[in-house]
C-alpha cells in the first residue's frame, strides 16, 4: 500500500487540488468523490448560501466563504484557481461568466486549468436557461418513462437518476479523464455535463433493447422493471418485501425448487410474457406464507438471487454491509463509505468543517499577508465568522 510517513494512504489523486463552487445536488457530490480519492478539495461557500452541514457529500473539504459580487471576492476566486487543477461548478448557463469566473477567463488565468460545469439541461440549447431539477429532467431523457408499475404513473426515484448518476458521477468521471489528459500534455478545458444526457446514458442498455425489439416502451411490462415475475418484488407475510432476480436457467431452477414450484409446468415457459402475469400471481401467493426474515433464512446466500428489501437503518446493519465496512461513522452521524475502493487505499474521510472555517489558512498558503488578510475581512470580501449549517427542517 501507498502510504505516507504516518502509515496513512495518499488516494490515488492526492497531489491535486480542485475549487469546488458552493452549490446544492450533483457538485458536492462530484465534490466528495474527488475527495475520497484523495485531491485536495476547497469548497468556495457564498453569504446567505445553502449549506447542508449533515450531508455526507461535504466531507473531507476546506472551505472559505467569499462574497463573490464584490471585486476584491472575485480576485480571491481567481488566485485560487491559479493554484488548482480544476474548479467544479453547477450554476445556470451564463452565471460564473457574469461574475468574471467563466472558463475563458479562468483559462487565460491557468490554461492547464480543467473547468467542470453540470447542468440540468446542458449549456445550451432551447431548454439551457430553464430552471428544472432531478424529476423534470429524467422525464425528458425517457429514463422517468420506465420506472413503475404497469398502466399506472411513474415513479419518482428520488434524486438519484438525475443528480448523482446521471450528474455527479458523470463530472467526477470527466474531472479524471480530463486531468489525465493534462497530465499528458493536453491543455484544460471545459466539461460539459448535463443531467438529461447523463441519465440517457445510464439507460444505455434499455435504449439498445428498444432498437432490438427487445423491450416493450412501457414500464412495468419488461424483464428488468417488474414485468417477469422471475425478477420481481414481492410482499411477505409480515407485510415486509424481498426481492427476486432468477434470469439464468439454473437460478431460475433453484428458486422454483425451494418455493415448492418446480413441479407445476406453468413455470417451465419462463420467458412466455403471455404468462407473466399469472405466474407472479402464484409466486406472490406463495411468498405471502411467510415472513421475510424466514425467507432470508431459506433463501439467502443461496444462488437464487435472493434479497431482503431493507430500509436504509436495516442497511447500515445487515451483515453483509458490516463486514464489508459499507457504511462508516463520521461526524457523530453513519454515512456510505468510500466507493470505488483502490488497492492502494486513500485517506479517511474527514468531518465536515464549519462554513468558511479555513478561509485565513488557505488565503495565507496563496501568499496573503495577514494584513491583506484583514482588509478582505475588514471589506467583508472574505467571512471569517463560521457557523454549521444545517439541512431545513420540516
Amino acid at each position: 500500500m501507498t502510504s505516507r510517513a504516518d502509515g496513512e494512504a495518499r488516494g490515488a489523486l492526492a497531489g491535486i487540488r480542485i475549487v469546488e463552487m458552493a452549490s446544492i445536488g450533483p457538485v458536492p457530490f462530484t465534490g466528495m468523490m474527488l475527495a475520497d480519492q484523495g485531491a485536495e478539495v476547497i469548497r468556495i461557500e457564498r453569504p446567505g448560501g445553502l449549506f447542508f452541514h449533515e450531508d455526507s457529500a461535504n466531507r473531507s473539504r476546506r472551505s472559505l466563504m467569499v462574497d463573490v459580487k464584490q471585486p476584491d471576492g472575485i480576485a480571491i476566486v481567481r488566485d485560487l484557481c491559479r493554484s488548482a487543477d480544476g474548479v467544479i461548478e453547477g450554476y445556470r448557463p451564463g452565471v460564473m461568466e457574469r461574475l468574471g469566473l467563466g472558463p475563458d477567463r479562468l483559462l487565460a488565468d491557468n490554461p492547464a486549468l480543467v473547468y467542470g460545469r453540470v447542468t440540468g439541461w446542458g449549456q445550451d440549447g432551447p431548454l439551457s436557461q430553464a430552471a428544472g431539477h432531478d424529476l423534470n429532467y429524467i422525464a425528458v431523457s425517457g429514463v422517468l418513462h420506465m420506472i413503475g408499475e404497469a398502466g399506472r404513473k411513474p415513479v419518482p426515484p428520488s434524486n438519484l437518476v438525475g443528480d448523482f448518476g446521471g450528474g455527479a458521477m458523470f463530472l467526477a468521471f470527466g474531472m479524471v479523464a480530463a486531468l489525465l489528459a493534462v497530465r499528458s500534455g493536453g491543455a484544460g478545458q471545459v466539461i460539459d455535463v448535463a443531467m438529461t444526457e447523463g441519465s440517457a446514458l445510464l439507460a444505455s442498455m434499455v435504449y439498445s433493447q428498444l432498437e432490438a425489439g427487445l423491450y416493450h416502451d412501457a414500464a412495468g411490462v419488461n424483464i428488468l422493471d417488474g414485468g417477469a415475475h422471475f425478477y420481481n418484488v414481492y410482499t411477505c407475510a409480515d407485510g415486509r418485501w424481498i426481492t427476486v432476480a432468477a434470469i439464468e436457467p439454473p437460478f431460475y431452477r433453484l428458486l422454483l425448487e425451494k418455493l415448492g414450484l418446480a413441479d407445476d409446468p406453468a413455470f417451465t415457459a419462463q420467458h412466455d410474457q403471455t404468462a407473466w402475469p399469472a405466474l407472479k400471481e402464484k409466486m406472490a401467493a406463495v411468498f405471502v406464507t411467510r415472513t421475510r426474515d424466514e425467507w432470508c433464512a431459506l433463501l439467502e446466500g443461496t444462488d437464487a438471487c435472493f434479497a431482503p428489501v431493507l430500509s436504509m437503518r436495516e442497511a447500515q446493519a445487515h451483515p453483509h454491509n458490516r463486514a464489508r465496512g459499507a457504511f462508516i461513522a463520521l461526524d457523530g452521524a453513519i454515512q456510505p463509505g468510500i466507493t470505488p475502493r483502490l488497492s492502494a487505499g486513500a485517506p479517511p474521510p474527514r468531518p465536515t468543517g464549519p462554513i468558511g472555517g479555513d478561509g485565513e489558512k488557505v488565503l495565507l498558503e496563496l501568499g496573503y499577508s495577514p494584513e491583506r488578510i484583514g482588509e478582505l475581512r475588514a471589506g467583508g470580501a472574505l467571512l471569517c465568522d463560521p457557523q454549521p449549517g444545517s439541512w431545513p427542517r420540516s
